[in-house]
């Protein structure tokens, strides 16, 4: 059983006065210490549906014991690993300081998104050290701990959750100077007894992004559910859950889009229970309209759990009934022409087990990455599904 070191006081993480002491100490911003190691290791509390849990800080889950739940696999196995020192960096108030390869400012009144998105492109295929919209959103999800997954969670995870994770963990980063949080809109859940409150807040965290005056102006970022997508004129609107006002984005723009994330398309459109996960920056004009500057998707499960091939997804069920945790590895910047780890199983003995998926078409280049991959890391069993020669093996 874990134990946390909060101010002069040792609390078992089963304490029935653990949840009073840490809503006393996310007032006095204190940080907890996990006491899976010696020194012990700092965490930081965070809200999440009105309750205070305490949260790992952002790249440290390979510093906590393998048996202490908030480990995490080796970076080196997912796109995370060339992003740590440079794109991501620690800064001295323990958050993580992130370096973007796409603007938050807009000059004039041309659109900026043609040559965003090129640009966005070309960090993913040479793997910048920069982090791209897509990587932003990634990185996200994983310090968000909404990579991970037990059965035992089964039903506990809505956007509500989802909501909380993503602002807590926004609230851990910087860019350019500045909290993250403050530039990142997430739409609340809607509750129709709440729509009041909910608008006013809304309204609140909007108007940073309305246009004002002559000159540059900052946009803003936002994660959200894809509901639909509607033709309009010049261009596309899409629908997001949970919000009364579309995104626009036009024509040009939107074919790139339908082509750059046509496999995330069809995956989505082939299972009702499928979610699409957008991260755009964008700005509002003065007659309130809201038009996407860049943007990125991911398709993610029931879970919430992102997945990229139905292989992976099947992957992904199977591992859901399953009481053991499983941590979902992402790309960040690296293309799919790149091997990472689909799934690890942390919590497996007697040692942790990296599961890799080969696509169909993998060539002699992505079979040398592998084995690379796995050879740098001998403390980590490999468990490798080759997709076009033999069905999904047996399960360690």
């Amino acid at each position: 059983m874990r134990q946390f070191l909060i101010g002069e006081q040792t609390f078992d993480e089963d304490a029935p006065e653990l949840p009073t002491r840490l809503e006393q100490a996310y007032a006095q911003k204190l940080r907890p210490l996990c006491r899976c190691k010696n020194p012990p290791l700092p965490m930081y509390i965070a809200r999440v549906d009105e309750l205070y849990v305490i949260k790992r800080m952002p790249l440290s889950g390979r510093d906590h014991a393998p048996a202490c739940p908030s480990y995490e696999p080796p970076y080196e196995l997912s796109g995370l690993g060339s992003l740590i020192g440079n794109g991501i960096r620690i800064d001295e108030s323990g958050k993580a300081a992130l370096k973007l390869d796409f603007p938050l400012t807009k000059n004039g009144a041309r659109s900026i998104i043609a040559s965003s998105t090129e640009a966005s492109e070309a960090a993913l295929r040479s793997g910048s050290k920069k982090l791209s919209l897509r990587a932003v959103l990634h990185y996200l999800w994983e310090a968000g701990e909404l990579t991970e997954w037990r059965s035992s969670w089964t039903g506990k995870r809505g956007w509500g959750r989802v909501r909380s994770s993503l602002m807590n963990a926004a609230s851990q980063m910087t860019v350019r100077g500045g909290p993250l949080s403050d530039i990142l809109f997430v739409p609340e859940v809607f509750h129709q007894e709440d729509r009041e409150g909910i608008a006013i807040r809304r309204a609140a965290a909007l108007a940073p992004a309305y246009t004002s005056g002559a000159g540059a102006r900052k946009l803003m970022m936002t994660v959200a559910e894809v509901k639909e997508f509607a033709a309009a004129r010049g261009g596309q609107k899409i629908a997001i859950r949970h919000l009364p006002l579309p995104f626009m984005i036009e024509e040009g723009a939107w074919k790139r889009l339908s082509a750059r994330y046509e496999t995330e398309l069809e995956l989505w459109r082939s299972r009702v229970d499928f979610h699409l996960i957008m991260i755009a920056t964008f700005g509002i004009s003065g007659a309130g309209i809201a038009s996407i500057e860049e943007i990125a998707m991911m398709v993610v499960n029931e879970n919430w759990i992102p997945f990229e091939s139905i292989h992976e997804e099947h992957l992904l069920e199977r591992l859901s009934r399953l009481k053991r945790k499983s941590v979902k590895g992402l790309r960040f910047n690296l293309s799919r022409e790149q091997p990472v780890v689909s799934v690890t199983l942390p919590e497996q003995r007697p040692a942790p087990v990296a599961m890799f998926i080969v696509p169909p078409g993998a060539g002699e280049d992505y079979d040398k990455m592998l084995a690379e991959m796995i050879e740098e890391r001998p403390d980590i069993t490999a468990w490798i599904w080759r997709v076009a020669r033999e069905e999904m093996p047996r399960l360690p």
